[in-house]
């Protein structure tokens, strides 16, 4: 059952989300070429901090391991969960996701971006355009009324439509008091499918978009998912929450920040 938030849990996740989406922002201006993601992460580290939150990334356990770093940082064919390293330096032309994940008085922010490394490829950069149009797109369908599948089927057909690919292995979710809460939301599907949208969810939309075909695997580290065909990928996620008329997006900055 996809749990319905209260009074105070909304307006708990509302400060988890202005937080998570804020130290995205800040995060973002940080990317350059030369830097590596290590130093990313770091800066991403001490950004949460700084606001008295805790990354929800770091040491979440997924089987027997948990992760070591306190964002997301993914470069080029990296799709999701690429872990920050002294080896990995950004250079032009690279792009790369930012995920940032916190937790605040008991109540997860989740937000992501991908961001382009100085000049990138137009074709590149047409990828990164249709990622956050799709994520958009997806949003739009998160109406009392309507069910998961819709959204689901939404970004798929718009991004296909444009000749991209959406990851299938991964997808979107519930949030709140829990990183990963029901319902999934995956970025493929058909309409009139999946539960039922009302009032009062929160949900974390996130199409993950490939150049090439959908198919990805995972690295020996054990958490980076990489394109099997070794093509660029994209991501771009908000914090969602429903209401009695148009979805609210919790993880949106006023300005300036």
């Amino acid at each position: 059952m996809i749990p319905i938030k209260n009074t105070e849990a909304i307006k708990r996740m509302r400060e988890s989300c202005l937080i998570a989406a804020t130290v995205l922002a800040r995060l973002k201006e940080q990317v350059r070429p030369g830097i590596t993601t290590y130093d990313l992460d770091q800066i991403g580290r001490d950004l949460i901090a700084s606001f008295g939150a805790r990354s929800a990334c770091y040491g979440y356990q997924l089987h027997a391991q948990r992760y070591p770093a306190y964002t997301c940082l993914s470069v080029n064919e990296e799709v999701v969960h690429g872990i920050g390293s002294l080896k990995r330096i950004l250079r032009d032309g690279d792009i790369i996701s930012l995920d940032v994940v916190i937790e605040y008085n008991g109540y997860i922010g989740d937000n992501a971006i991908t961001v382009p490394v100085g000049a990138i490829a137009p074709q590149t950069a047409k990828l990164l355009e249709i990622t956050e149009s799709a994520l958009r797109i997806g949003i739009q369908q998160a109406l009392p009324g309507n069910r998961i599948g819709d959204i689901s089927n939404a970004i798929q057909t718009f991004v296909e439509s444009h000749g991209f690919s959406v990851v299938r292995d991964m997808v979107g979710h519930g949030v709140g008091c829990a990183m990963h809460e029901e319902p999934q939301i995956p970025n493929f599907g058909r309409r009139n499918t999946g539960e039922k949208i009302k009032a009062g969810m929160t949900l974390a939309i996130e199409p993950m978009v490939n150049f090439g075909r959908f198919e990805v695997k995972t690295l020996p580290d054990g958490w980076t998912i990489v394109t099997r065909d070794g093509s660029p990928s994209a991501h771009f996620e908000h914090t969602v929450l429903t209401t009695d008329s148009v979805p609210e997006i919790l993880t949106i900055l006023p300005t300036p920040f």
